[in-house]
């Protein structure tokens, strides 16, 4: 964690600097954009620089031909008023500007405009200097001046700057979830992965390898416990063989002695039956921990479904099944020529336990059906009986426990637990789904689904 604080830190460091980088150009815009404005309406052609300008050259010997071309190239007027408010002197008057003024009109246009005209003032000893400005060249306040085309510029250069900043903000916001995603997805992705108990591998350089490393150690800690669960597995399953194979042995040798009386030859034979079961659970439990580990190699090929049905469905009536009990099988057309990617012998195992299941939880009896269909993609095999069923809670806990050592309840039925497991772990290694189906009184079916092997 302390590395994913410093990772994150360092981003957010490199957004304040982003931020401050933003405001400087900000500035920097504000600068270049108003450079002009003000060098030109605060420089030499400024009211305060022209009014001394012109002022100086009434009071020596009266107003230069170069300052009158420069009042005229910045389109200025100036008028000089007596101190009867007539107007001794111009430049550049307009026509309809008054030659004529009350004490009234000066008070009132010198502290702003003159016929819309901005005007400034200067008082002087011969009287009261006044110039004026093009029109819409300056807003006049009280004590102050601003020029109209500054004014008229600033919301526009507020707007298009904050337009600027919040799309450069979200840019760098983007670019930085979008690396800070990519750069932690493979981790995130590999604790899911560690979370459903399979080994992950993470090769990251930077600022997060330090927890690449912590997952890595983490998933070969895991990895570690489930090969020595599994050969823990391995080893009991192998220990149980032998002593279980010597008291078959002697259960058959029993059952089978002319000299026993029936009573005991009938119980020899339950002790040799339910050997065999042991030896089966055995073998389930064995290849259950194989396949839930990935100890399992899938020996996958193309493999014609319709032919593997046909080819399980002879051995097992000529192995026999119980009288009571009948099998049907029903192949659409479309999926007689359906090909899978697949282990044969694990399908074949599946489908076995499936049909097991059926026979041992209906003693009175039961019609088995096997049933493969297939749509464009998927291929459907679904093992049927219309036998004794299961409730709604039991087919619930079934689907939430579906493995015996994982249920405390000893109500839960064995004869749909590690077997169904098995079918699940390898329906699941083959890249399938499992669908139970089942009421009281109405049956049990299990539908297999299967991706199509593209040819």
């Amino acid at each position: 964690m302390k590395a994913f604080g410093k990772y994150i830190s360092k981003y957010l460091l490199s957004f304040f600097a982003f931020a401050l980088v933003l405001l400087f150009v900000n500035i920097l815009a504000f600068s270049l954009t108003f450079s002009g404005i003000v060098s030109k309406e605060y420089g030499s052609a400024s009211p305060a620089n022209m009014l001394e300008a012109v002022a100086a050259d009434l009071a020596a010997s009266g107003i230069s031909e170069e300052r009158s071309q420069e009042l005229e190239r910045n389109h200025i007027w100036a008028m000089l008023l007596d101190a009867n408010g007539a107007c001794d002197w111009s430049v550049s008057l307009p026509e309809e500007i008054p030659t004529q003024y009350t004490i009234q009109d000066v008070a009132v246009f010198s502290k702003g405009y003159l016929q819309d005209y901005p005007v400034f003032v200067r008082n002087m000893e011969d009287g009261l200097l006044v110039l004026g400005y093009p029109k819409d060249s300056f807003m006049k306040l009280t004590g102050n001046y601003f020029p109209v085309r500054a004014i008229r510029l600033f919301p526009l250069f507020v707007i298009g700057i904050l337009a600027i900043d919040i799309l450069l903000l979200f840019l760098v916001y983007y670019f930085s979830k979008r690396k800070i995603s990519k750069n932690t997805e493979p981790i995130m992705a590999s604790i899911k992965t560690l979370s459903t108990g399979k080994p992950v591998a993470l090769s990251i350089q930077g600022e997060l390898s330090e927890i690449a490393n912590s997952v890595n150690q983490a998933s070969q800690v895991l990895s570690r416990q489930n090969q020595a669960r599994a050969n823990w597995i391995s080893g009991v399953s192998h220990d149980i063989r032998t002593p279980l194979s010597i008291i078959m042995g002697y259960a058959g040798r029993i059952a089978s002695d002319a000299v026993a009386s029936g009573n005991i030859q009938q119980e020899a034979e339950i002790i040799r039956a339910q050997s065999a079961k042991i030896k089966d659970l055995v073998q389930d439990l064995n290849l259950v921990s194989q396949l839930e580990y990935e100890m399992q190699p899938l020996h996958k090929e193309p493999v014609r479904l319709s032919k593997l049905l046909r080819s399980y469905a002879a051995d097992l009536l000529n192995a026999g099944i119980p009288e009571k009990c009948s099998l049907e099988m029903e192949i659409s057309k479309d999926a007689e020529t359906a090909v899978i990617e697949c282990d044969a012998r694990l399908i074949s195992r599946a489908i076995n336990n499936l049909v097991q299941n059926s026979i041992d939880h209906n003693p009175q009896g039961c019609a088995i059906r096997l049933c493969l269909a297939c749509s464009d993609t998927a291929t459907f095999l679904t093992v049927a009986d219309n036998g004794v069923g299961l409730s709604a809670e039991k087919l619930q806990e079934l689907e939430e426990k579906p493995h015996y050592m994982e249920s405390t309840d000893e109500r839960l039925d064995l004869r749909h637990g590690l077997g169904l497991l098995l079918v699940m772990q390898i329906v699941k290694a083959h890249g399938g789904t499992m669908e139970i189906e089942s009421a009281p009184q109405h049956g049990y079916k299990t539908v297999l689904t299967f991706q199509i092997a593209i040819m």
